[in-house]
């Protein structure tokens, strides 16, 4: 199928850009180069963009008109970038499910979103008769499995025999993506993002943090979370093919680091932390990898400056953000980038905004507060979402005057670098002075035994709050509390030190890598409940 002309189909009438412009370039400037890489399987760029085609086509027929809500469940996959980009294609708005929620939680997204088709892989479909009974708007399940479809949906097979369809060219405000949140406070909140949002987005990360030029991009981080979709369309942009992993597999990333030669990847710490613990990573050839992205959680300094030394020729590149902002606030080059920029990568150090990111530090009253001092980041720019789907006084709570208020705390110092300190609402406050737990943290990091940590405030009923670190120690290590805690008088005040200290083995985690803190104070608040019962 000939590529529609980009005049034709990579706009809608007032002119905007949307998201499947790149296809379109793609298929026409490098039709034979490989867009997408899984495992055996490799896809050229002209192919792709006709299967893509084809399945909006099935969308089509499966009754999905322009701004339907399609939802995606399943592992990443080549089939998961297609189908991404056959729902845009259609003109439809991708509602990607979080692979580890419970069915409940799963099926109030679909609900919620009144989502009509479903995309199912092989390893959930035996949720499909579940969903169908909970989700009153479900029509149609449609396979994305590898092998055997759930019971009555059709195979991935004959959903690309249907015929194409042009591109609808949805773009500029309408809306693209609708991302559930984790819902750690409450039911998830459905974020509303434009292919403004997120293309803009994509546009202003590549420019504030330079990358080395790379034909292959490594995607493991998980398609259903921003970040994995950031970094499909960052990649998209620059031309580059998707190399993607359906999980996160040490030798199997290696191994596909090495004999695909990728360029580029996106890890949150933990990620790279296994990778760097994996026996055979010191054997592999890594010369190719020049730039490696991370976010989503922050990194412990003694892992970063471990990472340095072993891939020395790797520029590391820390970005912060949200989903509710598409969602790069502020990135932070290492390597010969941050040289040039005369960035330092410090602890709570997370960079200068991006180019159309607008940035203060604002207090509870919401007036912008001096140079170095700490109160809550909110941010003006392209990438503000439109809002929380059928939820306006939550919108209103965190849009207002057009400025979203995060909910993060951090300054900005005097080279406009910005710096985070903490959620707001994890902030500690004991005996009347606040404590930034990230603080307490980069000191318990500066310890050579702390693996990982986090620290959190519990009930104290003199002080109203105490500092409460939870630590997971490196294999062979056996400091005990009374050392970790006399290791944090040496670096912090005495009312920020850990009053209590719990050795663990592993902390909980979410699906995008981040400490749920949350859950270490519900089992802290369970445990106390207990032992006073």
């Amino acid at each position: 199928m000939p590529a529609p002309s980009a005049r034709e189909s990579a706009f809608n009438g007032s002119g905007h850009i949307q998201l499947t412009l790149s296809l379109h370039k793609a298929a026409r400037e490098r039709p034979t180069a490989m867009a997408c890489v899984y495992g055996p399987l490799r896809t050229d760029h002209r192919t792709f963009l006709e299967q893509v085609a084809r399945l909006a086509g099935a969308l089509r027929v499966s009754g999905v008109e322009p701004g339907d809500r399609v939802g995606l469940l399943a592992l990443n996959s080549d089939r998961y970038l297609l189908c991404l980009y056959a729902i845009l294609w259609a003109g439809g708005v991708i509602n990607p499910i979080n692979t580890r929620w419970s069915l409940s939680e799963m099926a109030y997204s679909l609900d919620d979103s009144e989502t009509g088709v479903l995309f199912v892989d092989d390893s959930f479909a035996a949720l499909v008769p579940l969903l169908r009974e909970r989700c009153t708007h479900l029509r149609y399940v449609l396979s994305c499995a590898e092998s055997d479809s759930p019971d009555g949906c059709p195979t991935f097979s004959q959903l690309l025999a249907y015929a194409p369809i042009d591109d609808v060219g949805r773009a500029g405000d309408d809306l693209a993506a609708l991302l559930y949140t984790g819902g750690t406070t409450g039911a998830p909140k459905g974020v509303m993002l434009s292919h403004s949002n997120l293309l803009g987005n994509a546009l202003s990360t590549l420019a504030a943090a330079p990358r080395y030029p790379i034909d292959k991009v490594l995607q493991v981080a998980p398609l259903f979370h921003v970040g994995g979709l950031a970094l499909v369309l960052q990649a998209a942009l620059r031309g580059a093919c998707h190399v993607i992993h359906g999980q996160f597999d040490p030798t199997a990333i290696l191994r596909s680091l090495v004999d695909e030669r990728i360029g580029e990847t996106f890890l949150v710490p933990t990620m790279l932390q296994r990778l760097l613990d994996a026996p055979e990573f010191t054997s592999q050839d890594l010369s190719a990898l020049r730039t490696i992205v991370y976010g989503a959680a922050p990194m412990a300094p003694a892992l970063l400056e471990r990472a340095k030394a072993v891939l020395p020729r790797v520029a590391f590149i820390q970005v912060y953000g949200m989903t509710e902002l598409a969602p790069v606030v502020a990135a932070l080059p290492a390597g010969p980038f941050g040289v040039e920029r005369g960035e330092e990568q410090c602890p709570g150090s997370v960079g200068r905004p991006a180019p159309t990111c607008e940035v203060r530090i604002v207090d509870s009253a919401g007036v912008e507060l001096p140079v170095g001092q700490c109160g809550e980041i909110i941010v003006r720019g392209p990438g503000v979402m439109q809002g929380y789907w059928k939820l306006p006084r939550e919108t209103a709570e965190v849009l207002r005057d057009g400025w979203l208020h995060s909910g993060d705390g951090g300054f900005m110092d005097t080279n406009g670098v910005l710096h985070l300190a903490d959620r707001i609402k994890d902030m500690i406050v004991s005996g009347g002075e606040n404590i930034w737990s990230v603080e307490v943290e980069g000191a318990l990091y500066q310890h050579p035994a702390v693996a990982q940590c986090a620290v959190i405030g519990v009930p104290h009923a003199e002080w109203g709050e105490a500092v409460h670190a939870v630590v997971v120690l490196h294999a062979g290590e056996a400091p005990d509390a009374a050392e970790l805690i006399r290791h944090c008088r040496d670096r912090l005040a005495g009312y920020k030190c850990p009053r209590s200290i719990e050795l663990r083995e592993e902390l909980p985690i979410s699906a995008a890598g981040k400490i749920l803190k949350y859950q270490l104070r519900e089992a802290y608040l369970s445990r106390s409940m207990e032992l006073s019962g």
